[in-house]
């Protein structure tokens, strides 16, 4: 039922809205009776119809509703592929898709008929021989045949299949000694007999009118290179002053300079070779070391300069008279040696720590008549990355790609200290402070953190941090001025970034590469007040002042 007033047109326009009112009000309503019969409330509702919906009874309806595709409702789901290839062969096993359905015991009869054709899982008591435990790894029995003659006869209930053997392909067994090819023999034999390590002289003479070798500190250049490291203030370099390119266009993986007068260069590149030059006359290449047979990993200088230690890729540590180019001593590490250190004590400067790709720190000497380590340091869980002696060479401190920090005592392998946190990056370079309280970490998050290292605390500085260049997970080194005033680091970019070390604040960005090349090594010369040497993936050493 419905009611229909009588509409607002229906009067004149200038009544008033009083008596508009009045008289809607006693206007007599009209009524509409619609009827409603079965067939009417029967009919389909307007609009398009779904040819796929089944509209016989109510339930089907609700059931229908619930479905997406034409045959039911599908959902979406990840497998992996050998989730999905291991289903796929089962069913396929079981007869493919079109199998007939099996009931449970027949289900449970096949599954024991295939557990039948195994071997017996033995007795578990047995550890070895016959009818020892094999548990899920029993194997599955051969089938048993009889060789027959063509033409032979069979019995009622045998059958005969027709083989054809084929020749098999030698296979070497597990274990057996295989002996090289010849040609393998015969380039290693070439290899023997001109694996002796080699030297070449560069310069024009050896001895300089009073027969001295270029290892003479120079004297005559206006200002003395024997003063007391840290005693000269330092200040950031302007401009490029001379560039050395003595490895071929090959990266440049180490860097070093003589031990207190800074007169010679020492370098070494992925071309195999170590180079010593010049800094100061003639600026010219003095000697090259040949001995490794793949690129250098680390170098590094006794206490007084007079050999070094490289190491390669090649898993060899060479000693090295840094005057004749003889190679004093060799050690096989069995992995690749990524960092290498002197121990920097009068004492004990005959013996050296060397950080190993497996985890292991070992500890050598020298003098010893074997080339067995004396001691090993096992503790890490990835390869090693640097190595600082502290407390006066009693104590050291080792990074590694496992995310921690270790502080060992010297000789004794067991740590009194590991930090590991769970925000913690990896550390792949390392310089000390001159003051010898710090220990500078390049961090692989960009940054370089400070651990101190004068006390028995060695926890990390959280008001010293470093920021503003990029290493990309790259191993960039870094270094200090020798008055500890600022810090210095390479760049992925090709920048030399120069820092305050008090304010961690950023003086200076030197385009040290012009193509873009990362710089990974950078040293100071401990005896110039701003005299930086930089070098990188371009192969080439340039010196600033």
């Amino acid at each position: 039922m419905a009611t229909n007033p009588t509409p607002f047109g229906d009067y004149p326009p200038n009544l008033a809205v009083q008596d508009a009112v009045v008289v809607r009000q006693e206007a007599t309503a009209d009524h509409a009776v619609v009827p409603y019969t079965g067939a009417d409330l029967m009919r389909p509702r307007l609009g398009p119809a779904n040819p796929y919906k089944d509209d016989t009874t109510a339930a089907e309806q609700t059931s229908l509703k619930r479905k997406n595709v034409l045959t039911g409702h599908a959902s979406e789901t990840f497998i992996s592929e050998h989730t999905f290839r291991s289903k796929h062969r089962a069913v396929e096993r079981a007869g493919g898709p079109g199998r007939e359905f099996m009931s449970p015991a027949e289900l449970k009869a096949q599954t024991a008929k295939i557990r039948a054709m195994r071997e017996d899982k033995g007795d578990a008591t047995v550890a070895d021989g016959d009818g020892a435990y094999v548990g899920p790894w029993a194997r599955y029995k051969a089938e048993e045949w009889e060789r027959v003659e063509e033409g032979g006869v069979l019995g009622s209930d045998e059958e005969y299949e027709v083989v054809t053997e084929e020749e098999e392909e030698e296979v070497v067994q597990s274990g057996t000694v295989v002996k090289a090819p010849a040609g393998s023999l015969a380039r290693r034999k070439e290899l023997g007999e001109l694996g002796e390590e080699t030297t070449t002289f560069h310069a024009e003479s050896q001895f300089d009118y009073l027969g001295r070798t270029y290892m003479h500190v120079p004297q005559d250049l206006g200002h003395s290179l024997q003063k007391e490291v840290g005693s000269v203030t330092n200040y950031i370099p302007k401009k490029l002053t001379h560039t050395w390119r003595h490895h071929g266009g090959k990266p440049v993986t180490s860097l070093r300079l003589f031990p207190g007068s800074s007169h010679l260069g020492l370098s070494g590149g992925t071309d195999g070779t170590v180079k010593i030059w010049d800094v100061y006359r003639s600026k010219e290449l003095l000697r090259s070391y040949s001995g490794h047979g793949k690129a250098i990993t680390d170098l590094s200088f006794n206490t007084d300069g007079t050999r070094f230690l490289s190491g390669g890729f090649d898993r060899w540590i060479k000693m090295w008279d840094t005057e004749t180019g003889q190679c004093l001593n060799r050690f096989h590490m069995g992995k690749t040696p990524h960092v290498i250190r002197f121990n920097p004590s009068a004492e004990m400067g005959h013996e050296f720590l060397a950080g190993l790709s497996d985890n292991r720190i070992v500890q050598y000497d020298t003098r010893a008549p074997g080339k067995d380590a004396v001691q090993e340091y096992d503790h890490h869980l990835g390869a090693i990355n640097t190595i600082e002696f502290v407390d006066d060479t009693r104590r050291f401190m080792t990074t590694s790609d496992d995310r921690s920090l270790r502080v060992w005592e010297y000789g004794i392998p067991v740590e009194i200290k590991t930090i590991s946190e769970p925000d913690m990056f990896a550390l792949t370079k390392s310089t000390q402070h001159p003051s010898g309280k710090y220990v500078l970490y390049q961090c692989s998050d960009n940054s370089i953190v400070a651990y101190s290292a004068s006390s028995d605390k060695f926890r990390q500085n959280r008001k010293k941090s470093w920021r503003g260049h990029n290493t990309a997970g790259s191993a960039i080194g870094l270094t200090c001025s020798p008055d500890g005033q600022f810090v210095v680091s390479g760049d992925t970019g090709g920048y030399v970034c120069f820092w305050d070390f008090k304010t961690c604040k950023m003086y200076h960005k030197i385009h040290a590469d012009s193509a873009g090349g990362a710089v990974n090594c950078v040293v100071w010369s401990e005896q110039e007040t701003s005299k930086v040497f930089t070098a990188g993936a371009k192969g080439e050493i340039k010196m600033w002042d």
